[in-house]
């Protein structure tokens, strides 16, 4: 693996993501006017889905743990956003913040509460990776799965939190009018994620992976690495659940049950565990073919599970290491450059 051009910062690197997310902004403002706020949440939601799997990945796919309980801190991140919006939003400073200096306040504001819903996804995998990350296999997906279904559940039960009604988020604070705000944070998020794994930091993740007693022999630590991978991974969980609700009007606890954890599993496992690239492509196309069964008889939830289990058992059938194995897109355009300067 190739990490030498990753470990420190690459001026032209930054300049082309400068220049990217510029275009971005230029097009969003002045080119996608016409997009209809159909279109506009459809790809706001594969935004989100690209970043929770991106995160899930670098848990699952990249350090070989088995988590099943993303949705868990996802809901941290939306529903602090939700509650900070509902409960702070109509009267009082945050209507002020949001308005001021023409649009850098509500900058900051909502760069704010996506960095609270990550540091809150944070304080909740600590609860529960530092007694749990011990652990292997099985025990270890069953632990995940039993501390976010807890987490749902103490949301339910939590009146100021909306309860089983969930949240209503004041529509001035909505966001999926313009795309720039989520895919900003998103193709950020993913960055980041991709070069840390590409890093020499990133080496002791793949290394855990692939074999924990020669981690050990050479002086990792694992149950850190496994910890510090987990934690990683459930900030940006928080952060796009934090994103979400600035995205809804309604944040409802029945979003983030265990189904919810699988369909972001499924993204991560179809993709190619290990590969970014596989991941947010997989993310992408099932949030574009969840929403195409919705036109169909298929669009009942429960057609949703058969759907999700054949999808697993044809791709383990015939392309057991997912749609791009551990693929990734830069490998690919370094090889071209490397090809053409020779």
């Amino acid at each position: 693996m190739e990490t030498n051009s990753l470990k420190r910062f690459d001026p032209a690197s930054g300049l082309a993501l400068a220049v990217l997310l510029a275009a971005l902004f230029a097009a969003d403002r002045y080119l996608l006017d016409g997009l209809s706020p159909y279109v506009r949440l459809l790809i706001v939601t594969s935004a989100i889905n690209a970043l929770l799997a991106a995160s899930l990945n670098l848990v699952n796919g990249v350090t070989g743990l088995f988590s099943i309980g993303h949705a868990g801190f996802m809901a941290c991140g939306a529903f602090l956003t939700a509650g900070t919006l509902a409960h702070f939003g109509r009267d009082g400073v945050l209507p002020v913040l949001w308005d001021m200096a023409g649009g850098l306040g509500a900058t900051l504001v909502y760069t704010g509460i996506l960095a609270a819903g990550g540091l809150l996804a944070v304080v909740a995998s600590l609860i529960v990776g530092v007694p749990t990350l011990r652990l292997r296999g099985d025990y270890l997906a069953i632990a995940t799965l039993g501390f976010g279904e807890i987490i749902r559940v103490l949301i339910v039960n939590t009146e100021k939190l909306g309860g089983a009604r969930g949240l209503s988020v004041p529509v001035r604070y909505l966001v999926d009018d313009r795309l720039f705000p989520v895919l900003s944070v998103t193709i950020l998020g993913i960055i980041f994620l991709y070069r840390l794994v590409h890093s020499n930091r990133g080496l002791s993740y793949f290394t855990v992976r692939e074999d924990e007693v020669a981690a050990r022999s050479i002086g990792i630590s694992t149950t850190r690495t496994r910890i510090e991978a987990f934690v990683i991974g459930s900030f940006f969980a928080g952060v796009a659940g934090a994103m979400m609700g600035f995205t809804q009007t309604l944040v409802h606890p029945d979003s983030f049950q265990f189904l919810r954890s699988i369909e972001i599993v499924v993204m991560v496992v179809l993709g190619g565990l290990g590969s970014f690239t596989g991941a947010v492509s997989a993310a992408v196309l099932l949030t574009l073919l969840l929403e195409g069964l919705r036109s169909t008889p298929l669009q009942a939830p429960e057609w949703r599970l058969i759907i999700y289990a054949l999808l697993l058992i044809v791709m383990m059938l015939f392309r057991p290491q997912g749609l791009l194995g551990r693929w990734e897109i830069t490998s690919w355009w370094r090889s071209r450059r490397q090809g053409g300067a020779s």
